[in-house]
């Protein structure tokens, strides 16, 4: 089992979701969130006032897997995120040592379903 965490652009959420679902992949967990990597962030003026602005709006998903579908996930991901501009995101990929579901008990692979 693993974890695939991937930040990327809020506005390609609904790409990577469309593609996730094409893969079968339905069942995620989806965080806004802040960060910053080469993009380095930008400078803005409001009201005379010079800001940098080095934390930038990111989206946080979190899918957990069986092994067979660790390659299917990750490419479904890039291809709906990929614009090829600095900025695309990152993908973490974690081992996941054990899962329960709740409602049944049921623990491992057949948890993640």
């Amino acid at each position: 089992m693993k974890l695939i965490i991937a930040y990327i652009q809020p506005e390609k959420l609904g790409d990577v979701k469309k593609e996730l679902f094409s893969a079968e992949i339905y069942k995620m967990s989806v965080t806004n969130a802040l960060g910053c990597g080469q993009q380095k962030g930008y400078t803005e003026a409001y009201r005379g006032v010079i800001s940098e602005v080095n934390l930038l709006k990111k989206v946080r998903l979190e899918i957990a897997v069986n092994e067979d579908f660790v390659k299917p996930t990750v490419d479904a991901i890039i291809k709906g995120a990929r614009t090829g501009s600095i900025g695309d995101g990152k993908i973490f990929i974690l081992d996941l040592p054990d899962c329960i579901r709740i409602r049944t008990g049921e623990t491992g692979n057949q948890a993640i379903g």
